[in-house]
């Protein structure tokens, strides 16, 4: 086996029920929740075991959620003897993706998983913004699509680049649907526009950016134990103070997967492991490069069928 890369769920992958079959046989799982809840001063443990759905929902507890859920993942692994040479991210998962580096407290990146989602609603109201995801079209043309929706209909963006022939568009309501149309004229096999509240790593996120540097100057940020790839740069990184800076870019720019995953893999990474809800990265990857191994860990099943295979290949 080569280098091992553990990766993080971004928002979209909450689900009611999650963590539960982890806190009933994993003592780090029930402290994690724990600490989670005293963090935020609400029990986010409450609302991924029971919901409701639409609560769960709401970006400010979607992210502290898939936080945890992703780090009690890290962390049983952990237990089990398997260690990443090396990790990343998607959007919230970054911060996941320091935790396991240890770059932030847990506690510490709850709260301000909590406030980033905060920060992004508040930047902009519910119905002026949205995202589309776009199937089947070369990146450049969706970016020139972006440029000419934005001077005819408002501001929009691509912003993640997930997969070949998958990117996500961000920006103001008009100047998405814009792009939208265009995008199907152009040829797009799909171009959906997704159910977010936000414009999430759009230009329209600068003023979520701002007060998320605000509460960054607060926290302790350490030098990376193994490297971090940014969503900002699509590089490796180790040092705190570059991290912090990513970190603030990170919000109101692109997220840069494929340049992450292709940088793990020029690090040496051939193996994949999706800590946290859903099984979104392990598909992203296998477009990226099939002859990637890739395998999630989200449940007690998911967990033994993760476990299995280390036992084969160690």
């Amino acid at each position: 086996m080569n280098k091992l890369a553990f990766v993080f769920p971004g928002q979209g992958a909450q689900a009611v029920g999650m963590g539960k079959d982890f806190c009933e046989q994993y003592d780090v799982a029930k402290k994690l929740f724990q600490q989670a809840d005293e963090a935020l001063g609400y029990s986010i443990r409450e609302m991924c075991f029971e919901g409701p759905a639409e609560d769960l929902k709401l970006t400010a507890n979607t992210q502290p959620a898939i936080l945890t859920m992703s780090v009690i993942a890290n962390e049983i692994l952990k237990e089990h003897g398997i260690q990443p040479d090396v990790t990343g991210g998607h959007s919230l998962g970054e911060y996941s993706a320091l935790v396991a580096a240890d770059v932030l407290d847990f506690q510490d990146a709850v709260l301000l998983v909590h406030k980033r989602g905060q920060f992004m609603q508040e930047a902009v109201p519910v119905g002026q913004g949205g995202m589309a995801a776009i199937i089947g079209l070369a990146d450049e043309v969706i970016v020139d699509a972006c440029a000419k929706a934005t001077e005819n209909a408002g501001e929009v963006q691509a912003v993640n680049f997930n997969c070949p022939g998958q990117t996500v568009i961000a920006g103001t309501t008009a100047g998405v649907e814009a792009a939208v149309e265009l995008l199907k004229e152009a040829g797009a096999k799909k171009a959906v526009i997704l159910p977010v509240s936000a414009p999430f790593h759009s230009t329209l996120m600068k003023p979520a950016a701002e007060k998320l540097a605000a509460e960054l100057d607060k926290v302790t940020i350490r030098d990376a134990k193994i490297p971090v790839v940014s969503n900002f740069t699509g590089e490796l990184e180790t040092k705190a103070e570059e991290i912090k800076a990513n970190l603030v870019a990170q919000a109101d720019h692109p997220v840069k997967w494929i340049d992450c995953v292709n940088t793990m893999k020029a690090f040496g990474a051939d193996t994949f492991v999706e800590a946290g809800p859903g099984k979104t990265l392990c598909g992203f990857n296998r477009r990226i490069d099939k002859a990637l191994t890739s395998m999630n860990v989200e449940n007690l099943e998911s967990l033994q069928k993760t476990l299995d295979y280390f036992k084969e290949v160690r």
